[in-house]
């Protein structure tokens, strides 16, 4: 089935992003997203196959909107020092302003079966890879240490992000997630220095 795409398609990410968040992946129904999105249910499968397509539409779609944004910031930093900063800020800031789709990516996107982790690898590795390529450049650039494993530096940067996110989602104090940025950035460039 072809994938299509427009304001109705847009429409029901929007509306599932907001019922995932609200209800839980497994508990959500295709139905409760059509009635989120103001649309029949029929409607939804003119767009979706069934709501795990809807899952792995919607992350790759934020994903991929998610690295194309963060590569239009990278291309204005001098350094890798100010792109691994960028990198941090965008991530804690966006998802900062976009606590439901944190929300599904933090915490739905983390409890699915291996066919959806399938479709989602795709977008994820795009991100992996962006990283890689600024621990590369700091390398050549003489910023971080020659000695330092360019995937593990990665998953360490990713990580550390990621639980940052996590920890934020899932508190039940409210607290501001940018502010985070400049303290782990601090702490992972000490680390690759």
């Amino acid at each position: 089935m072809a994938k299509r795409s427009g304001e109705k398609h847009n429409v029901i990410i929007e509306a599932a992003v907001k019922t995932f968040a609200r209800t839980g992946y497994h508990r959500t129904r295709v139905a409760d997203i059509a009635r989120e999105a103001g649309v029949a249910d029929g409607t939804v499968y003119i767009y979706f196959e069934n709501k795990e397509d809807i899952l792995v539409s919607l992350f790759q779609e934020l994903m991929n909107r998610f690295v194309e944004e963060l590569c239009s910031e990278l291309v204005q930093c001098q350094d890798a020092n100010e792109k691994l900063e960028t990198i941090i800020t965008y991530h804690l800031t966006t998802l900062s302003a976009k606590p439901e789709q944190a929300k599904v990516t933090q915490i739905e996107l983390r409890q699915i079966d291996q066919e959806i982790n399938k479709g989602i690898s795709g977008p994820l590795m795009r991100y992996f890879q962006l990283i890689e390529e600024v621990i590369e450049e700091g390398k050549t650039q003489n910023l971080y240490r020659q000695e330092i494993n360019t995937r593990t530096a990665r998953k360490v940067v990713f990580g550390a992000i990621d639980e940052v996110v996590t920890c934020w989602v899932m508190s039940t104090k409210p607290y501001d997630l940018k502010a985070l940025s400049a303290p782990v950035y601090d702490m992972l460039v000490r680390g690759l220095r």
